[in-house]
């Protein structure tokens, strides 16, 4: 096939046509800043402001409960460290403690490592073999010590969607905030800030057909957290800094776009995915499928496939065109075996064949079927 295979959607999108097109007047026409007071710079606000309304929309919010950040990354370093300084403001300066899970994307775990570094105690509730939070154990990891919980609501590298609305709940019964990333989530599967209560949500637009760099923060209006970053009044003196217009502009179209399409869009990426693991398991002896069969991501596919090492597997791949993952995009190229498959017990001979495909809406079954034949013959060749 002459034109590349792209199968790596949960590491970045396409940033669509109609996106870049609504992006492109805020790039060299309406570049005013948005936090002056003539009209040039009141059109950038605007546009801003009606980003901000659509994406509220999506998630049942109120818009001022939305704040524009950098990406995921940022949205998620906010909501935990500040959540942990908001308790010690409101409990005598006592350092609470963060509840999260051992298979969160290193935006989490690496900032509640250096939470943990500055006292702030952290703990891990339990998962089962497909990934996914033992409801029932979950309460009794909760105290009145807890600053934050904090859990994903579909896992980056083997797709399981988490129990996010029953933790909610819980944490909620408790007048504890909760939080969840929901980077792989969101413009994907529907969801509900109130009826799945959540407290607190990351996303970030490269991952639903927006621009890289910048997401966004969904804090719940009675939530007092403070800002993370000094300086100016924007985001209603809550992130300070020069907004990046063209980027929230793209991401608010992004947002439209995705939950107009999602339906029909996740109707036919499933059926490509279940297709392609369909064939993957029937035709190539020694594989296992990870992450919940059930709760899952329409577009995700990942496997470990023994005998053979999943990162030179994807670059055997990439030599016939087809672009997939060998774990988490953000960490490739580490020595160690994936965290997650770690976490939900998979034998580091297994992990170390790891391989993740994950689609999109322009994939089609003739790629899907090329990608098959390619990946039977660079296992065989490897084994």
């Amino acid at each position: 096939m002459s034109k590349m295979i792209y199968l790596d959607h949960a590491a970045t999108t396409k940033t669509l046509p109609e996106v870049a097109e609504a992006m492109e007047p805020y790039q060299d026409i309406f570049y005013g800043n948005p936090s002056t007071i003539y009209e040039f710079g009141e059109k950038s606000k605007v546009a801003i402001e009606h980003a901000r309304s659509v994406i509220a929309k999506t998630i049942h919010a109120k818009p001022e409960e939305i704040f524009f950040t950098s990406g995921g990354s940022e949205s998620d370093n906010w909501a935990l460290k500040e959540a942990v300084h908001l308790y010690e403001r409101t409990h005598q300066g006592e350092k609470g403690y963060i509840l999260t899970t051992p298979v969160e994307h290193h935006a989490i775990l690496h900032t509640c490592r250096e939470l943990e570094e500055m006292g702030c105690k952290i703990s891990y509730l339990p998962v089962d073999e497909s990934g996914r939070v033992i409801v029932g154990e979950a309460e009794t990891y909760m105290s009145e010590h807890t600053a934050l919980v904090s859990v994903m609501y579909a896992n980056n590298e083997i797709g399981t969607i988490e129990p996010v609305k029953e933790l909610g709940y819980i944490a909620g019964k408790r007048h504890l905030l909760f939080h969840t990333d929901a980077v792989q989530a969101y413009g994907h599967i529907p969801i509900h800030v109130q009826h799945d209560h959540i407290d607190m949500l990351s996303a970030s637009a490269h991952k639903f057909g927006g621009p890289k760099g910048v997401g966004f923060l969904y804090i719940r209006s009675d939530i007092d957290l403070p800002s993370f970053i000094q300086g100016g009044a924007q985001e209603s003196n809550h992130r300070a800094g020069t907004e990046n217009v063209p980027g929230i502009v793209g991401m608010g179209k992004a947002a439209e776009l995705a939950h107009m399409r999602m339906q029909m869009e996740n109707r036919k990426i499933k059926y490509l995915r279940d297709y392609l693991m369909h064939r993957i398991l029937n035709e190539i002896p020694d594989v296992i499928v990870t992450g919940n069969r059930k709760f899952r991501l329409s577009n995700n596919a990942s496997f470990c496939f023994k005998g053979i090492t999943g990162e030179a597997a994807a670059i055997l791949l990439d030599t016939q065109g087809i672009c997939v993952s060998s774990g988490s995009a953000c960490s490739t190229g580490s020595a160690e075996s994936s965290h997650v498959l770690t976490a939900i017990g998979v034998e580091e001979d297994w992990a170390d064949g790891a391989l993740r495909f994950t689609l999109g809406a322009e994939n089609t079954k003739e790629e899907i079927e090329y990608t098959i034949e390619r990946l039977k013959m660079v296992i065989s060749d490897m084994r």
